[in-house]
Parts: structure tokens; C-alpha cells; sequence
């Protein structure tokens, strides 16, 4: 009947406490968490209770609201904030009660609370000038909502603190029944002055363009700001860390099955994933063909087929011990980073690198953007100028993190990857890999397991670059053809990275 869903952001400390206040209602069917690409534990703290866990394609409430949304099975959809521990035990029926019977399309919580402060300056004054009819709620700013998904899917969601009271006028705006609810005492932290200022803006720009009385140039002057990069912010949190040991997972030693032959088998799209890996496609064409592969649908719906694909044993633990033994732990993938930064969210790496699936109200619109990681060597362009090289990783982390490449462990188990376990301090495969891959690879662990990870010590480097010489002096008399020519091809581009990194 209902659904739950509750927009977060590095709320690992209070989301499972928020989750149980709620599971025991018999009208909710399901809880979404949102994780909006939170630095801390959220996801993997929501998955502990039992939430289903939709990682969010860029951060912003307005976005993570909406791509729950899609995720919902139910007609009714209620929205939590993530960092609220005094909701009521009847809170779902105190914002529901009224929609269930048909008295009520969407409904706006208020609580026993002073209005805060953008409230009273902002808000209020703004409306009873150009919406006076919405004068009349008391905290047309909550984020505690609920309403029929119907309604939800014509409406409008902005990605900042606009989002709430721009609901609200949307609801205003199709002549749907709005009530306000009072769910008691509520208890959350006050903002920061930095904050509410920002807050201020972006309301009063929602308030003004759904007046129709702000150009929309001047609009996106005042509130399009993107909170985060596609580089993230390396720096400073390697100073924070005082890391300095990275261990590098491909996303395909994770996931036991490939997730773009998934995803082609359920689509019934396997001729255009043939087109995307077909021999004669470089690596920038391939990209573009899967993006294309993939046109259309939703984010909810790929990370959840993403979520149907078995994970390597122990691979949660493991990342968290191997964090716990001070390295940092990267997920890299040359698909996409909806899928990417979702298995990061759900395992617990630090970071996650993957191509940019540009997405529109939360559909996969079909093109592909690069990001800088992947372009540190442009041996592959394509023909708009855009080149694509999984290799430029390492540079790129050696550069922003200031790590040593003799301090990087590469762990993967394809061909295009052999670049990385040459060049990286210890270059790990699993068996289930080519011979190619294992040729190159200073140690092989069982598929399908990352706990011999967790008997990496630092230190090693020496002992692995001798290893790796003996396998180079043996593999010159490697007997199958097909991986002769691809560990001479391999070499020599492994030979040309180097060269490149030590210029």
C-alpha cells in the first residue's frame, strides 16, 4: 500500500534507528533508502535493516526524492527525513490516514516546533505575496510528506532546498487537496548561518520561478550549483586520512556476473552489446555504443537488477577490514557510475571511477560523458575530440593522492586491465582470468573471493617486481597463441606507460 522512502546523506549514524521507528506500521509495504553518494557507511547501515538501497545519480535531496520515486511499487509514497529520532510510532498513519480515505491528495506535516528561521524571513512573506492561499501552513518547509504517487510523477522536483516548498506549489498548482498534519515533537539540528544563507537563496528562487516572475537565466545564477564533482574531493580527504596505500578493485571481481551481459539479457538487447564489444570497436566507440545500449531506462530499475547480481563472498567485510588496516579502497570500472557508485555504496569502498551516464529525470538519456580520470593518456579518440583510457587511473591517483604507483595494489581480471597490473606495486588476478591476465598478474586469488586480500602487507613491493621478472622470462615460451600475442601486445604498451610515468 505504501511506500516509504527516505532521501539520505552520510546519516549512517541515524538511519537505522529511523528504519526500525517505521518497519513495524502494517501499512508500509517497503523502504527505500536513497543514499546520496554519502562519504560515510549509510547504504551499507540501511541494508543492515532490510531497506532497499537506490544509490542517487548525482547528489541533491530534489534528485534522491525523485529516483525513489521511480524505485516505488506503491500508490502512496511517504517521505522521511534520515536524521529524525523522535517521529512519532504512528507517524505513517498520521501522513497517510487522510489519502487512504480520499480525503486528502498530499499532505504536509507540521510538528511542535518553532518555525525555523528561512520559514519566518523567507518563505512566509514570499508566499503571502504571490501564493496568499499557502500562507496558511505553518512549516511549509518540511520535508515530511506524503501524497499519491500519480500526482508525485507530473510534478516538478528541484535539486536544492527549493524542493519541499516547490511541491507544495506544484500540488497548489493542479487544485489537489492539501491538508497539513501535525506529527508532534520533532527534534533535528539546527544549520549552520553558511547554510540557512544558502537555504534562503535557493527557496526564494523556487518561489519566484513558480510565480513566473524570475528569468531563467537569472534563476541558474541563483541555484544551479552542482555539489559535487565527477573528481570528488581527493585531497582533502587523503589529508584528512594520512593515507597513503590504495588497493584498486575492478568491478567485475565483485559481481559474479558481468552487469552489461545482465542487462542486455533482460532488455533483450543483446545484438546492440554485441555492437558495443565487438573487435573492431576502440574503447572510447565502445563506451558510447553501451550508453546507447541503455537509453531510456530508469536508474531504480538498473541498480536493482544491479542488486540481483551475487557479490564476490565476503566482499563487505573485507573492504572494511582492509580500511581498518589503512588502505583506501577504490572501485573502478570502464561502465558506468550509477551502477558503480551504487556497489560502492553497498560494500563500502572509499571511492568509486567510472564513465558518467548522463541521466534526465532520472532516465538514462543515452550519451556519456568522460571524466578527466580516464583521459590521462589519449591514445584513443573518437570522433568528437572525447578519448577514453581506463588506464590513466593510476596517474590520476598518483598525482591527486600522492601515492606512490609501488603503493597500489591492481586487482582485476581483464585484458585491457594488464597495463594496470604491470604498472601497479602488486597486480592481482583471480583464476577464473585468461591466461593473458594471469601471465601479468603478480598473484592469483579464487574467484568468486576477496578474502586472501586480507593478507597483503606493505612491504611486498620488491619481492612481487622479482616475481613479476621470473613470469615476463617464462612467458616468452607460453605455448597458446592467442596469449603469446596478447602479453607481447600488452608488454609493450605496459613499456610505453612507464615510460610515460617516469618522464
Amino acid at each position: 500500500m505504501i511506500s516509504v522512502i527516505i532521501p539520505a546523506y552520510n546519516e549512517a549514524a541515524t538511519i537505522r534507528k529511523v528504519i526500525r521507528r517505521i518497519r513495524h506500521s502494517d501499512l508500509v509495504m517497503e523502504i527505500i533508502v536513497v543514499d546520496d553518494n554519502s562519504g560515510d557507511n549509510t547504504g551499507i547501515a540501511a541494508l543492515k535493516e532490510g531497506a532497499r538501497v537506490v544509490t542517487s545519480s548525482r547528489r541533491g535531496k530534489g534528485i534522491s526524492m525523485h529516483e525513489g520515486l521511480l524505485a516505488a511499487s506503491y500508490d502512496i509514497i511517504v517521505y522521511l527525513d534520515a536524521d529524525i529520532l523522535t517521529y512519532p510510532k504512528d507517524i505513517i498513519a498520521l501522513l497517510t490516514n487522510d489519502i487512504l480515505n480520499g480525503e486528502a491528495d498530499f499532505i504536509k506535516s507540521c510538528f511542535d516546533r518553532q518555525a525555523g528561521r528561512v520559514t519566518q524571513l523567507v518563505a512566509k512573506p514570499l508566499l503571502s505575496i504571490f501564493f496568499p492561499e499557502l500562507e496558511r501552513f505553518s512549516q511549509p518547509l518540511s520535508g515530511m510528506i506524503a501524497a499519491r504517487k500519480d500526482l508525485l510523477l507530473q510534478v516538478e522536483f528541484e535539486n536544492d532546498y527549493g524542493v519541499d516548498i516547490g511541491l507544495l506549489i506544484d500540488a497548489y498548482y493542479k487544485k489537489q487537496r492539501i491538508k497539513e498534519v501535525n506529527i508532534g515533537y520533532i527534534k533535528n539540528d539546527m544549520q549552520s548561518l553558511e547554510s540557512l544563507g544558502k537555504m534562503s537563496r535557493q527557496v526564494s528562487a523556487t518561489i519566484l520561478r513558480k510565480a513566473e516572475l524570475l528569468p531563467s537565466r537569472n534563476l541558474e545564477t541563483l541555484s544551479n550549483i552542482r555539489a559535487i564533482s565527477d573528481e570528488m574531493d581527493i585531497v582533502i580527504s587523503e589529508s584528512i586520512q594520512k593515507l597513503k596505500k590504495i588497493v584498486i578493485v575492478d568491478i567485475g571481481v565483485v559481481l559474479k556476473y558481468d552487469f552489461y551481459e545482465t542487462a542486455a539479457r533482460y532488455y533483450q538487447l543483446e545484438p546492440q552489446l554485441q555492437k558495443a564489444r565487438s573487435p573492431g570497436i576502440d574503447a572510447t566507440g565502445g563506451v558510447r555504443q553501451l550508453a546507447a545500449m541503455l537509453k531510456g531506462k530508469s536508474l531504480p530499475d538498473l541498480q536493482s537488477l544491479a542488486d540481483e547480481i551475487p557479490l564476490a563472498e565476503h566482499a563487505r567485510d573485507v573492504i572494511m577490514r582492509l580500511k581498518n588496516n589503512g588502505y583506501i579502497c577504490a572501485l573502478v570500472s570502464g561502465g558506468f557510475d550509477i551502477v558503480a557508485n551504487h556497489i560502492k555504496n553497498k560494500l563500502g569502498f572509499d571511492y568509486a571511477f567510472a564513465n558518467h551516464l548522463v541521466i534526465d529525470r532520472s532516465i538514462v538519456t543515452g550519451e556519456v560523458e568522460v571524466p578527466d580520470y580516464f583521459r590521462y593518456d589519449n591514445t584513443q579518440t573518437d570522433n568528437t575530440g572525447i578519448s577514453y583510457n581506463k588506464s590513466g587511473i593510476l596517474e590520476f591517483l598518483a598525482e591527486k593522492m600522492g601515492i606512490s604507483q609501488k603503493n597500489m595494489i591492481y586487482v582485476s581480471n581483464l585484458v585491457e586491465d594488464i597495463p594496470m597490473l604491470q604498472a601497479s606495486g602488486i597486480g592481482i588476478a583471480t583464476d577464473s582470468a585468461l591466461p593473458a591476465v594471469k601471465l601479468w598478474a603478480d598473484s592469483i586469488l579464487p574467484a568468486n573471493s576477496l578474502k586472501p586480500l586480507l593478507t597483503l602487507k606493505t612491504g611486498l613491493e620488491r619481492r612481487f617486481f622479482e616475481k613479476r621478472s621470473t613470469m615476463l622470462a617464462a612467458g616468452i615460451g607460453i605455448t597458446l597463441t592467442a596469449a603469446a600475442l596478447a602479453g607481447y601486445y600488452y608488454y609493450s604498451s605496459g613499456r610505453k606507460l612507464r615510460r610515460q610515468h617516469t618522464s
